[in-house]
């Protein structure tokens, strides 16, 4: 009979890869299953794409179970017959039942983008750069029925650098939640992890992000706006409408050093600089597209583009 402990691993997106290609390179874990969501129709095609996890599951001959419904009495049964000693959960996008915690003789651990009890929910990553925050992190905790409340057992922390987006930031995070689950498992297994319960006065909740939450509003600070366009790149885009023109979607940008008179969402193009006036200081373009065009730098956008006279974004 093996000695290896018996891992379920359930996630869904590319955040949940590294934890599981770290438990498939251990020598300490057998991964009996991996659940993940169904296949769904990507891009403008509808091509039915697996999710990330179930293409690291399948490279290595792990089984894959993929319910429509977590909650279904079948896949459950199904669950707690594989006899797992735990389970891991990172962003797979789905609530468990208590029945199904409760399956693994040491229950499920997840592995969360954010330095709980703050931003607990669907969004951590950006929302810690919208909000400004200069570090974030990886927390892992013991789930329980509510959302993201579970006794924390180890969290690890990263500075949010200047030129940090949600991507890189996200690329960052899922790589140390894979190093410490390997770190924190053992410890787990052996039921020696120390588990501190969440203050939930500090408690933060994000929702799912949503393309409106991308839409600029000029009369915000521009370091605010600055923030909204690090934490929504690579989806939804920071976005606004320059009058007579059209849709621009603002990649990079950064803090202006001199001052500009004029009202926010004023247009000022100075000296190959692309700058926009905002309700306090002002932003320029670094990086932006078009709709319809191509991602490009300021220099070839303006090479090209014909903006109105007395360019202004809209502010609704």
């Amino acid at each position: 009979m093996s000695n290896l402990a018996r891992v379920i691993y359930m996630g869904t997106s590319d955040f949940a890869v590294p934890g599981l290609r770290a438990l498939l390179q251990s020598l300490r874990y057998d991964v009996v299953a991996v659940v993940t969501q169904p296949d769904r129709p990507v891009g403008r095609k509808r091509v039915m794409t697996p999710p990330p996890v179930k293409v690291v599951a399948e490279s290595a001959a792990i089984p894959v179970l993929q319910p429509e419904k977590a909650r279904d009495p079948e896949f459950i049964s199904a669950i707690e017959s594989l006899r797992a000693d735990i389970a891991i959960v990172a962003s797979y996008g789905q609530i468990l039942k208590q029945r199904l915690l409760d399956a693994p003789r040491f229950g499920c651990l997840n592995i969360h983008g954010s330095l709980l009890p703050k931003y607990r929910g669907a969004s951590p990553i950006q929302s810690a750069i919208l909000n400004g925050e200069s570090e974030t992190g990886v927390t892992i905790m013991q789930m329980d029925v509510g959302l993201d409340t579970g006794d924390m057992i180890s969290k690890v922390s990263t500075p949010i650098r200047d030129d940090d987006t949600a991507q890189s930031l996200h690329d960052r995070l899922a790589e140390l939640g894979g190093t410490l689950l390997l770190e924190t498992l053992p410890k787990v297994l052996a039921g020696q992890a120390e588990l501190e319960k969440q203050n939930d006065a500090e408690a933060t909740h994000v929702g799912k992000i949503q393309r409106e939450d991308g839409l600029i509003d000029w009369k915000r600070p521009a370091r605010e706006i600055w923030n909204q366009a690090r934490a929504f790149d690579p989806w939804p885009g920071a976005f606004s409408t320059v009058k007579d023109f059209g849709e621009i979607r603002i990649w990079k940008c950064h803090l202006a050093e001199e001052t500009l008179n004029g009202a926010p969402g004023n247009v000022v193009v100075k000296d190959d600089q692309f700058m926009v006036i905002c309700g306090e200081g002002a932003l320029v373009i670094d990086e932006l597209q078009k709709q319809g065009s191509r991602r490009m730098l300021t220099r070839d956008f303006l090479a090209g583009a014909r903006l109105p006279e007395g360019a202004q974004f809209e502010l609704e």
